[in-house]
């Protein structure tokens, strides 16, 4: 194998995959893709082979990536549909979703009866980082499987080897506990500055200049004022990580009272139909418990409580297909009719 001349497997054409094999084809690697959703691949097709299985789509790779949603479907696709065991003898198996720790091991354990190298590399930027390739990835294998890939690794990001088998996870359930917990807090601080009479804006401007100042603040925060929830880590994937977390601390003795409360915050957030907001979108289970909006002063009032409904419900419609909604609302004998064309 040599530099842009590996045969690369890609598995997984989401969110994520797309823009990422966009990237890799970029590059100029050969690619072999494969998607449980054939249609997600018909973009590439021109320009990469389309698999019809899993197990067709590893069987010549030379590198095989997976980016799926969660380690249940990583298990599926590469173990109960055969991928791992398609695994020729010298390929490196890259899992780049964030799956539990253990699951990585397992998986690098079965990849090595194949004569194969394992590399969990799970990433941090979202879909920005993964279109302009600039994305955060955090990988543990041996220094050997790391350094084979790393050519691969340059034209999605920047790769930092973090340890063993099972490191790069571990780095990115840490990563994932720092995004929701700070989450939690910018929806919390710009509410209160809100509730208060300040313009959030304004308090976000000024927060970056200071201790406070953070990617999230800047990027999520300014989707909180903007209130543009459309899915770039959708909130149901937060939770999913966080529960990883969650189990991790147990399976090591850990109690991680923030992370629990971030934790049943999103629970009650996808449980009121949120689950494919983005994951900023945990304003709105902030705004749901206090019967506030972020912007407005005086919640007690009519029209500010219509606002805060349509817009939580705009939230969650923005990111589908063409909606028609039809509300009605009672106040004082009064009743209003709002119809609403909303276009994902």
């Amino acid at each position: 194998m040599t530099e842009n001349r590996f045969h690369i497997a890609f598995l997984g054409v989401g969110l994520m995959g797309a823009p990422m094999v966009r990237n890799l084809l970029d590059a100029g690697y050969p690619m072999t893709l494969w998607n449980r959703t054939g249609s997600k691949c018909e973009p590439f097709a021109d320009e990469a082979i389309i698999a019809g299985t899993p197990e067709d789509a590893v069987r010549d790779a030379d590198i095989v990536i997976t980016m799926l949603e969660n380690g249940d479907v990583v298990e599926d696709v590469m173990v109960a549909q055969g991928g791992i065991a398609a695994l020729k003898a010298g390929a490196v198996y890259i899992d780049m979703s964030s799956v539990q720790p253990s699951l990585a091991r397992r998986h690098a354990a079965l990849a090595k009866e194949q004569g194969a190298g394992y590399v969990d590399a799970p990433v941090s930027g979202g879909t920005v980082g993964a279109e302009q390739a600039t994305l955060s990835i955090m990988a543990g294998g041996s220094g050997a499987d790391v350094e084979r890939v790393r050519p691969v690794f340059e034209a999605l990001g920047r790769c930092t080897p973090i340890g063993p088998v099972g490191a790069g996870q571990l780095a990115k359930l840490a990563n994932q506990a720092i995004v929701g917990i700070t989450i939690g807090a910018v929806s919390e601080a710009l509410l209160l500055a809100a509730k208060g009479g300040a313009d959030p804006a304004a308090v976000r401007e000024a927060l970056m200049g200071g201790f406070a100042g953070s990617r999230i603040l800047e990027l999520h925060g300014q989707r909180m004022i903007d209130r543009d929830f459309s899915p770039g880590a959708p909130a149901r994937i937060q939770l999913k990580d966080l529960r990883m977390i969650l189990d991790e601390a147990r399976s090591e003795g850990l109690t991680l009272p923030l992370s629990q409360q971030v934790h049943n915050e999103y629970q009650s957030l996808i449980a009121n139909g949120h689950s494919d907001v983005d994951h900023s979108g945990l304003l709105l289970e902030l705004e749901h418990l206090n019967g506030a909006l972020l912007g407005s002063s005086s919640p007690s009032s009519a029209s500010s409580r219509l606002a805060m409904n349509v817009s939580m419900l705009f939230a969650e419609v923005k990111c589908r297909s063409t909606v028609r909604v039809r509300l009605t609302f009672g106040m004082f004998s009064q009743r209003w009719t709002a119809w609403a064309m909303v276009v994902g």
